[in-house]
């Protein structure tokens, strides 16, 4: 863990951007929450990618050079960004009809469907520790999903809303072992723009009809700046944070942050709105905080 001088990175430091990170992707579920509502989603999730790759272009022309990958590099970066694309879009149309808490809890499980994508596609060893937290956070995820009620769990009382999320957590869990997967020693830089460009193309499928029949002079101002913070802070400076952590931490320790969005969309909501959820989902988020800590100390004490 060093410097570019030579000095090395103290731990707390590294711990200390990745939570700043796990804050801001914490926001973009009631952000999104409040900007669903005025555009469609497919429509909504263009519109970031479109301004994350024009943003992230100029980084990556400057330090790399803008060049148009080969037939092959495309396909690989098509079929990413299929995943990530559909992410987001079932995301945005998942708020419609469920709540930001619901999302964050959902959400946890990614690490551990991630994991058992990775032992079909790379042959990865899940291990004890991945398991554990899987049970942890999926536990945890579905005692807040249906507030601590065994009636809810018999009838499975599931919203559409987290439905559509949890299919779309299916999809954003192949992001990882795809990454790995098609990386052919790029700079992730480079990658990750060309996921962005092609997650474009995945959305323009999907919304090009409805484009010209969009009064855009209509859309309020508060959904233009949700999109560009969504963005650029919860797109492209978690990026950054996230590659940087990933070098000094590894890439399980940084995706086990994942597991704070919970509480940390618990404390925004109260935040914003002075009101706290009932202790039956507290408790459901307390059942999945144990999940990080199970995966950090596991990894720290790796060699």
């Amino acid at each position: 863990m060093r410097k570019p001088g030579g000095r090395p990175f103290p731990l707390w430091a590294i711990h200390g951007c990745m939570f700043i990170s796990a804050a801001l992707v914490a926001t973009s579920f009631p952000v999104g929450k409040a900007i669903t509502p005025f555009l469609d989603p497919a429509v909504l999730t263009l519109v970031r990618f479109v301004l994350a790759a024009l943003l992230f272009a100029p980084y990556v022309g400057r330090r790399y050079g803008m060049r148009l990958p080969d037939r092959g590099a495309l396909v690989r970066y098509s079929l990413i960004s299929g995943s990530l694309a559909g992410f987001f879009w079932l995301m945005f149309a998942s708020l419609k009809t469920t709540n930001p808490l619901n999302t964050g809890a959902i959400f946890t499980t990614v690490p551990g469907i991630s994991g058992i994508y990775g032992w079909f596609l790379l042959r990865e060893r899940l291990g004890a520790c991945r398991i554990t937290a899987l049970l942890f956070a999926m536990v945890g995820a579905l005692w807040v999903i249906f507030e601590g009620d065994p009636e809810r769990v018999r009838q499975l009382a599931l919203n559409r809303g987290d439905l559509l999320f949890f299919c779309g957590c299916l999809l954003m869990a192949l992001y990882m072992p795809l990454v790995k997967l098609f990386h052919r020693g790029e700079p992730m830089a480079v990658m990750t723009l060309w996921i962005l460009i092609t997650g474009c193309g995945w959305l323009l499928l999907f919304s090009a009809a409805k484009l010209p029949i969009i009064a855009w002079q209509t859309v309020p101002p508060v959904v233009w700046f949700g999109i560009a913070y969504l963005a650029f802070f919860t797109t492209i400076v978690t990026f950054f944070i996230s590659q940087w952590a990933t070098i000094h931490l590894g890439p399980t320790r940084v995706m086990a942050y994942s597991y704070l969005y919970p509480p940390l969309i618990v404390l925004i909501e109260w935040f914003l709105h002075w009101e706290l959820p009932s202790w039956h989902t507290m408790l459901g988020i307390a059942i999945i905080l144990p999940a990080m800590l199970i995966v950090q100390k596991k990894e720290a004490a790796q060699p």
